[in-house]
């Protein structure tokens, strides 16, 4: 149930500060560990039950993520695609197209972050996506802070897929069937530590996502363990590659774009992208596999942020570093009312 091969390591050049990004570990495994042959499970309460509009619809309720790209900062490719906006959501993202993509990686700052209502969340990810459509398919992971499906705001490992936009199908973690869990030593939607603090040490945690052209399944990687695979049965679109890749944070909440007031929600850490390393939640180490085998940084990026004074977006690159993407911002502020 492991590849079949080997995919390519990242080769990547880090600057003194990048160096000092720590991997989390998962808060469970001070109480112990899985025997061989099993796997975690976290253990869905009635709390979670009772919270959600029924049964049906438990762990199916988002958040249903997109962007609309402006390639501004990018003069020199003019190419435009505009990725379908769904309401209740906000986004900042650092988009790519043009590839045949089997693989996406990055590692993702990791924070504590306020949520205003049981009702919203807030995440940090990477995306494959199938189109830019509202029909997509995706395949998606990182981390969430979601109190009205997950008991608390703590962040969570989490994953997630669908194949129509999450209109009717798909889910997130292990609520529903779908992806297929081998390894004893990570849990999905369990709660990871410790989490960055402003100006202080930073953390997180290393995702990767490969397709094995040999079987077909998309593997999941959290660090070095394999955590699983979206199996293609239960794909169309992504059974051969996908077309998008994303990298970035979500809001949902249904006081967004236009809704005054505003939620207080936030994205990442809290501040804007601005404050860089130290205060703004980041993403580096961001690469995409084509099929040529070819592990690389984006030929072309674009970033964008759908409420720009509530949630911002740098794409910053250090002298002899690659760059780094800054995503996030506190919501509700004097400039997004």
């Amino acid at each position: 149930m492991r590849p079949s091969i080997n995919f390519p390591l990242d080769n990547s050049t880090s600057t003194k500060n990048e160096s000092s990004l720590s991997v989390l570990s998962q808060t469970w495994h001070k109480s112990g560990s899985c025997p061989k042959g099993t796997i975690p499970i976290r253990r869905i309460r009635r709390q979670e039950l009772l919270r959600a509009a029924s049964l049906e619809h438990f762990g199916r309720e988002g958040p249903q993520t997109s962007s609309l790209v402006n390639p501004a900062n990018d003069k020199s490719n003019p190419s435009v695609i505009n990725v379908h906006s769904l309401p209740n959501h906000s986004t900042a993202n650092l988009l790519t197209f043009g590839h045949s993509y089997i693989g996406i990686r990055a590692d993702i700052n990791i924070w504590s972050p306020r949520v205003e209502s049981p009702d919203e969340y807030t995440t940090a990810q990477i995306w494959l996506r199938s189109s830019p459509g509202n029909d997509f398919e995706s395949i998606e992971a990182g981390w969430m802070a979601n109190p009205k499906l997950l008991i608390d705001t703590l962040p969570r490992f989490f994953i997630r897929w669908t194949l129509d936009g999450y209109q009717k199908t798909g889910c997130i973690n292990l609520i529903c069937s779908g992806f297929v869990q081998t390894s004893q030593t990570v849990a999905i939607g369990a709660s990871v530590q410790p989490v960055s603090k402003k100006q202080g040490k930073q953390y997180g945690i290393k995702i990767r996502i490969n397709k094995d052209p040999n079987t077909e399944k998309w593997y999941l990687n959290y660090g070095d363990e394999v955590v699983g695979y979206w199996p293609y049965e239960i794909l169309y679109y992504l059974k051969s590659r996908a077309i998008i890749a994303q990298w970035g944070g979500d809001v949902y909440s249904k006081n967004t774009k236009g809704v005054e007031p505003h939620t207080t929600t936030v994205m990442g850490s809290g501040d804007f992208a601005s404050g860089l390393w130290g205060s703004a939640c980041f993403i580096q180490n961001i690469y995409v596999l084509d099929t040529s085998f070819k592990l690389f940084y984006p030929e072309w990026v674009y970033v964008n942020s759908e409420e720009p004074m509530c949630y911002s977006v740098r794409n910053f690159r250090a002298p002899v570093s690659m760059p780094t993407f800054y995503f996030g911002g506190p919501g509700r502020n004097q400039n997004c009312p």
